[in-house]
C-alpha cells in the first residue's frame, strides 16, 4: 500500500513588494501562475489533499486554488510560517502520513527533487527539509548540518556568525509526519527577533524528542522564491532556460535559443527546427520535420509533421495545420483547421474557417467572420483555388476543386469545379487621368 502524502501550500503572504493589484502568487511563469505550477507538482507527485492557506482578504486566490481543486484554511493573522501550517491543524485530524509544506510563490521544483525528499522519508527520515547550496546566502535560514543529518535551520536573524558563513541554505519546503510536525508546533513560540512562529523550529523540537531529520539538496534555480518584479523576471528566466535545454535535448533546432520564448506546456517533436524570436504561449504541440521562422507567434494550436510557418505570422488559439501546411508572412489564422498541403502564403487572415486539402490562398484574402454581433463560419473545400485579394463573407461554402477570381467579395455559396467572380466589371474612360492632372496642378500653383 503507498504511503499516504499530502501538501499545504501556503499562499498568504504579502503582496507589498510586487506593486500589483493581483495577489503575488497569481502572476505568471511559463504562462501559468506559480500557485498552479505548485499544485501541478502535488498533482504529479501522488500528494492528496492539497490545502492552500490564504489570507483573509486575498478573495482572488481563495477563487484561483478552489478551482484548482484545493481545500482552503484561512490565516486570518500572519504571525509567520508556524502559525500558517498550525491553521491547517484540524484539517489532518486522524490523518496519518507524511504532510509535505510548499509555497505558492516557488514555482519551480521539479517532480523528481520531491521524489527524493520522500526517498528520505522511506528510509527513516521523520522530517526532510530542502535545502540549497548558493554563494549570496543573505536573508536566507541556515542548514546547520552532520553530513546530510539536519541539526537545526537558524534564521538569519537569530544566527551568529559561525553560522551565517554556512551557504547551505533553507528553501522553506519541509516535509514531516503528521503527528510529528503538529506535535512539535504546538509547542513552538515566538520568542524571536519577528516576534513570528517560525514552522523551521520544528526541526530542533523534533531533534530533541529522538527524531530524525535530513536534508535533500536542490539547485537553486529550482527553489527561486518570487516577491517582487525583479524575482519574478529571475524566474521566468530560469523557467525559459531548462525549457530551452529541454527541447535541445529533445533533438530541437533552436536557432537563437535565447531568443524563444516558451510556455509551461510547450510540446515540440524533434526535428523541428526554430528560428529567432519565435513566441510561444500555452496549448501549442508541434509533429516532427516542422519550421517556424523568425518573429511568429504561436499559441493554442496544432501543427502537423513537415508544416512551414512564417516569417512574422501569428498562429492563434484553436488552429489546427495539416501535415505540409504552407502559412507564409504575415498571416494570421485563427479558429482555422486547414487541411493537408494547402498554402496560405502572405498577407492573409483565415479565421472561424475550415479549410480542406491542397487548397491554394491567394495574398491578401481575409475570411469575414464576424457581423457585429455573432462570428460566422466559412468551409473551403478540397483543392480550391482562392484568388488575390478575395474576401469572403461568412457563412458561405467553397466547394471542392472551386476557383474564385482575385479582387472578389464573395457572398454566396460556390458549387464544387465553379468559376466565381465577384468583382464590379471594369470601366476605362479615356482621357480622365490627364484632365484630372491638368485640374489638381492648377489647384496646387494656385495654393503656393
Amino acid at each position: 500500500m503507498s504511503p499516504q502524502r499530502a501538501a499545504i501550500i501556503l499562499a498568504a503572504g504579502r503582496n507589498r513588494r510586487m506593486k500589483s493589484s493581483r495577489s503575488k502568487v497569481l502572476h505568471e511563469v511559463g504562462g501559468r501562475t506559480m500557485l498552479a505550477w505548485v499544485g501541478d507538482l502535488v498533482r504529479r507527485s501522488g500528494m492528496d489533499r492539497p490545502v492552500c492557506v490564504v489570507g483573509e482578504a486575498d478573495t482572488d486566490v481563495r477563487t484561483a486554488a478552489q478551482n484548482l481543486d484545493m481545500d482552503i484554511a484561512v490565516q486570518e493573522l500572519q504571525s509567520g510560517t508556524g502559525h500558517a501550517v498550525n491553521v491547517c491543524r484540524d484539517m489532518f485530524e486522524g490523518f496519518d502520513g507524511t504532510v509535505t509544506v510548499l509555497y505558492a510563490d516557488t514555482p519551480l521544483i521539479r517532480k523528481d527533487t520531491l521524489s527524493r525528499v520522500f526517498e528520505a522519508h522511506d528510509t527513516g527520515a521523520d522530517t526532510v527539509v530542502l535545502g540549497f547550496e548558493t554563494d549570496e546566502p543573505g536573508a536566507y535560514g541556515r542548514l546547520v548540518t552532520d553530513n546530510e543529518d539536519l541539526s537545526a535551520i537558524v534564521e538569519a536573524k537569530e544566527a551568529t556568525p559561525e553560522q551565517l558563513a554556512i551557504t547551505l541554505c533553507n528553501s522553506g519546503v519541509l516535509s514531516c509526519n503528521s503527528q510529528s510536525l503538529f506535535s512539535a508546533l504546538s509547542r513552538v513560540t515566538n520568542n524571536n527577533a519577528k516576534g513570528e512562529y517560525y514552522l523551521t523550529d520544528i526541526v530542533g523540537i523534533l531533534r530533541g524528542d529522538g527524531k530524525t531529520a535530513r536534508v535533500v539538496r536542490s539547485p537553486e534555480s529550482e527553489v527561486l522564491g518570487v516577491n517582487s518584479r525583479h524575482d519574478l523576471a529571475k524566474a521566468e528566466a530560469a523557467f525559459q532556460d531548462r525549457k530551452r535545454m529541454e527541447c535541445l535535448d529533445r533533438g530541437v533546432t533552436l536557432r537563437d535559443p535565447d531568443s524563444v520564448i516558451f510556455a509551461y506546456d510547450t510540446d515540440i517533436a524533434r526535428d523541428v527546427e526554430i528560428g529567432a524570436n519565435v513566441v510561444f504561449g500555452p496549448g501549442v504541440s508541434i509533429a516532427t520535420g516542422t519550421v517556424i521562422r523568425s518573429f511568429c507567434h504561436v499559441e493554442g494550436a496544432i501543427i502537423g509533421e513537415n508544416v512551414t510557418i512564417g516569417p512574422f505570422a501569428r498562429v492563434r488559439p484553436g488552429t489546427h495545420l495539416g501535415e505540409g501546411v504552407q502559412l507564409g508572412n504575415f498571416i494570421e489564422t485563427k479558429k482555422a483547421a486547414i487541411g493537408r498541403h494547402s498554402k496560405v502564403s502572405h498577407l492573409s487572415y483565415i479565421g472561424d474557417a475550415e479549410v480542406g486539402e491542397n487548397v491554394n490562398i491567394g495574398a491578401g484574402t481575409v475570411t469575414c467572420n464576424y457581423d457585429g454581433y455573432f462570428k460566422h463560419k466559412t468551409i473551403i473545400g478540397n483543392g480550391a483555388f482562392v484568388g488575390t485579394h478575395s474576401s469572403l463573407v461568412a457563412p458561405v461554402t467553397i466547394g471542392h476543386g472551386a476557383f474564385l477570381g482575385s479582387g472578389g467579395v464573395i457572398t454566396d455559396n460556390v458549387p464544387d469545379d465553379a468559376l466565381a467572380l465577384g468583382r464590379a466589371r471594369q470601366v476605362n474612360r479615356e482621357g480622365w487621368a490627364r484632365r484630372y492632372h491638368m485640374i489638381m496642378s492648377r489647384r496646387k500653383e494656385q495654393k503656393t
